[in-house]
């Protein structure tokens, strides 16, 4: 992969995000400058910078079932955990802390997973959790266990439940299963956490 060749001036988040700009392949990182309570907002997305992308690629992030977008923003350097400290909002474009909040000096990470469907560029996670996932490819080539109690954007729920759905009716390798395809497993975030309501003071850019 190409070095990003950032197309915006930097830094653009440089109140809440450090950037660590590392020469050795995929180590840069970026960490959080400020303490966001849980389910608290870390960051906006916003039109401008961010710009509507006409094709995915790695640096984009997925909107909808067909759609995605180009963050044009230091926002670009948050990288993949199994394990994540934010949680990537679509419906309110937010980056949201997670369920153990934000200090300073924590990494900037979220599940790539819950918002793109078919990574345009797969990889192997190095994020050391006890609960990596390996490889990640997007929600769509993911098994109903290793997305359970992560939380997930309503159009990867929606097509993982049509898919789950199909194999219930079809079969795994030509035999029928019984019941309904769950998604989300174990109890995700409710409407509340995420627009804040439990979470307390917010930190917006």
């Amino acid at each position: 992969m190409a070095p990003l060749t950032p197309t915006w001036a930097q830094p653009s988040h440089g109140s809440i995000q450090e950037v660590v700009i590392n020469e050795a392949a995929f180590t840069s990182k970026s960490l959080s400058k400020i303490s966001v309570a849980p389910y608290g907002v870390f960051a906006k997305i916003d039109f401008p910078p961010a710009t509507p992308a006409s094709e995915p690629t790695y640096a984009t992030v997925q909107q909808g079932r067909d759609t995605h977008l180009n963050l044009n923003s230091d926002l670009v350097y948050i990288n993949h955990s199994c394990d994540p400290s934010l949680i990537l909002d679509i419906p309110s474009l937010s980056f949201l802390a997670g369920p153990r909040g934000l200090s300073p000096g924590d990494e900037l990470t979220f599940f790539y997973p819950s918002t793109e469907w078919s990574m345009a560029q797969p990889f192997t996670c190095f994020c050391s959790s006890p609960s990596c996932r390996g490889v990640i490819n997007g929600a769509g080539s993911m098994s109903q266990k290793s997305l359970e109690g992560i939380y997930l954007n309503g159009y990867i729920r929606d097509m993982l439940a049509e898919r789950w759905a199909r194999e219930n009716k079809n079969g795994v390798n030509g035999v029928k299963s019984e019941g309904k395809a769950r998604v989300n497993g174990e109890r995700g975030v409710t409407s509340r956490e995420l627009s804040g309501e439990m979470g307390g003071d917010t930190v917006r850019v």
